[in-house]
């Protein structure tokens, strides 16, 4: 199988949750491939101090977006399109949790991590491909998902592992609907396991029982999620890669 990036070099990506962590390293890797990026995040000031470092030809965009707003979805998806252009890929790795049991959530941090991890992927996967398709775009959309979406390790994470197994069922259900409307447009979920961040630093106040389970896992870093991105990407039109898992043993 021969993987080459090529194919995207000067097309458009959008990164949500662009500003650190996964997203950030995310950015950096298809830049650094030839890819036109617009990261998308509320801290886009974190985006806009990565922009005034980058080498010749590389393009970054900021665009500034609560993403449990579909107002502000809408809005920014439009200001893509109208100001940077129809894009052909989309990666949908904004997320959030919440620490604690099932039993003792607040409503409101189950809300937040529900209208994020479910609602606000499902809204702008559901624009993108109208967009796609309106443009005859044969595009990639990935979905950073978890290894919580295939397997429940942990109590300590409420429901955050509840909207991961509902990414990996909307990853399926939209190969299928894309298929049945004979789209090219290729849907990946990629499920990391433990990765180094900001939502999991050791360094946070955290349960006992969260603590306990990020003490004895090895943790991935940004940029092995970046890697398999792109080993995605690079993979050949015929080639559709439904998921991928990212462990880091």
């Amino acid at each position: 199988m021969v993987h080459s990036m090529v194919k995207w070099i000067d097309k458009v990506a959008v990164v949500t949750g662009a500003s650190a962590g996964i997203g950030a390293s995310i950015v950096d890797a298809l830049l650094q491939k030839g890819v036109i990026v617009v990261g998308i995040a509320r801290r886009i000031e974190l985006i806009e101090e990565r922009a005034k470092n980058l080498i010749m030809k590389q393009k970054l965009y900021a665009v500034k977006a609560d993403l449990n707003k579909e107002e502000d979805i809408l809005n920014a998806l439009k200001w893509i399109e109208d100001n940077v252009g129809p894009f052909h890929i989309l990666i949908n790795n904004a997320g959030t949790t919440s620490m604690g049991g099932l039993l003792d959530t607040s409503t409101e941090n189950m809300k937040k991590v529900l209208d994020l991890n479910i609602l606000a992927l499902s809204i702008i996967t559901r624009e993108t491909v109208k967009m796609m398709k309106t443009h005859k775009i044969n595009g990639h959309i990935i979905h950073i998902n978890s290894n919580l979406g295939h397997q429940v390790l942990t109590h300590a994470l409420n429901i955050y592992p509840a909207s991961k197994f509902a990414v990996t069922a909307l990853t399926e259900t939209l190969r299928q609907e894309l298929n049945s409307l004979g789209l090219k447009i290729k849907i990946t979920s990629l499920s990391p396991g433990l990765v180094a961040t900001e939502l999991t630093s050791l360094k946070k106040d955290l349960p006992p029982e969260a603590k306990a389970m990020y003490e004895t896992m090895d943790a991935l870093q940004p940029q092995d999620i970046a890697n398999g991105v792109i080993y995605v990407l690079s993979t050949p039109e015929h080639v559709q890669i439904h998921e991928l898992t990212i462990c880091p043993w």
